[in-house]
């Protein structure tokens, strides 16, 4: 990243004498242009030498709260037999050798993760992905004061998030970060990234917030995970950082580290802080997110679909398929109708139908003013519980 300050001859040497020290020592040297932050200490550093130190000043102070994350998996390893069709084949032994799933006397096999996570609370609320600990049968976290991994207890996680809550037990009040407020970040803002990649220990990288609200779609297996607000940086971010806590120049939490693009460079994405504060209490409390559902596929209104169901306008949503035993179907929905109010509200499209269920609660009652077949009707419909496989 290129630095907006200009020098001269002789201080661009004294800049590369200083340049070289901190690289001799291990220090991370990045020009901040922050006057802010320079007014607020008094201080006979140089203002240059000052804001190359704030990364490590942040990296100090919440350098202790940042965990590394293992997770432990079995693996059967005789339906991975049967899962793997060269398993058995001597030509590929020869080149993966034992780095196929298996295990001595048909016993599972262990497979180990990792990550990064962050302390939340004193008495041991931790905050990561839930794909760091997805299916795991043991998960320990690695404090930076402790020599030994403490066993940690899985509190709530949420796939959709893509959040976990894990909890340790701990006869000590225990080091802290701060949750920041990631709906006031801006592109350009400055970005940290701490994190635990590819296994090693804490490490600290730099960058600003690329841009806001990005869509990801990421393939995990045959569900994928569907992100809609994401958090882009070009903070390195890297297998291991997953979990991990992405900062501010004041050191507060904005992101959560999560994924990054594999195909190309400085682009890497975090979960704003704001949707995992939204959801953390019902995560402590419940160990889940209850979401509302009604249970249906639903599409636009074309003006060929209006004008064959004899509608004066594209408004409304759709109903394309019910599903069996939905709530939806139990309130007398049927594939055809086309949901014109939702509670008195004017329904333009699916998308309000979806934000108005979200914005509901699981219980209660709905009206829904349709058409059918050219009439209007009133149908009322209990809203239930998001089912996990939707």
């Amino acid at each position: 990243m290129k630095s907006s300050l200009n020098f001269d001859k002789a201080s661009l040497a004294n800049y590369l004498v200083i340049a070289l020290v901190g690289l001799l020592v291990g220090g991370l040297l990045v020009s901040v242009n922050s006057e802010r932050v320079v007014a607020k200490k008094n201080t006979n550093v140089s203002p240059q030498i000052f804001k190359q130190n704030v990364f490590a000043d942040i990296a100090s102070e919440v350098d202790s709260a940042v965990v590394r994350v293992n997770a432990k998996i079995k693996i059967d390893s005789k339906k991975m037999k049967r899962q793997n069709p060269f398993y058995n084949d001597p030509f590929f032994k020869k080149f993966f050798g034992n780095d196929f799933p298996k295990g001595k006397n048909g016993h599972p096999r262990i497979r180990q993760g990792f990550g990064t996570g962050f302390i939340i609370s004193k008495d041991g609320y931790i905050l990561t992905n839930e794909h760091v600990i997805h299916n795991a049968d043991q998960v320990t976290v690695k404090l930076t004061d402790r020599k030994e991994p403490v066993k940690a207890e899985l509190v709530g996680s949420d796939f959709r998030l893509d959040l976990a809550v894990l909890k340790i037990n701990l006869d000590e009040e225990l080091p802290t970060v701060e949750l920041g407020n990631s709906d006031k970040i801006r592109p350009g803002d400055w970005a940290v990234a701490i994190g635990n990649p590819y296994g090693l220990n804490h490490t600290v990288t730099a960058g600003v917030i690329s841009a806001l609200e990005r869509p990801l779609r990421i393939n995990q297996g045959d569900k994928p995970r569907l992100y809609e607000n994401m958090i882009q940086t070009d903070a390195a971010i890297n297998p291991g950082n997953s979990g991990g806590p992405l900062l501010n120049i004041n050191g507060k939490v904005i992101g959560i580290n999560t994924a990054i693009n594999a195909q190309a460079q400085g682009i890497g994405f975090a979960i704003p802080i704001n949707e995992a504060k939204k959801v953390l209490s019902e995560l402590k409390k419940k160990g889940k997110v209850i979401r509302p559902w009604m249970g249906v596929y639903m599409q636009p209104v074309t003006k060929e679909i209006a004008d064959y169901f004899g509608l004066n306008s594209t408004r409304g949503a759709l109903i394309a398929d019910v599903m069996p035993g939905s709530p939806a179907e139990e309130a007398g929905l049927k594939a055809g109708d086309v949901i014109l109010e939702f509670n008195k509200k004017e329904v333009k499209s699916p998308d309000d139908v979806v934000d108005l269920v979200n914005k509901s609660k699981v219980g209660k009652d709905i009206i829904l003013r349709i058409s059918r077949d050219g009439n209007k009707l009133f149908l009322t419909m209990s809203l239930g519980e998001r089912p996990k496989e939707y």
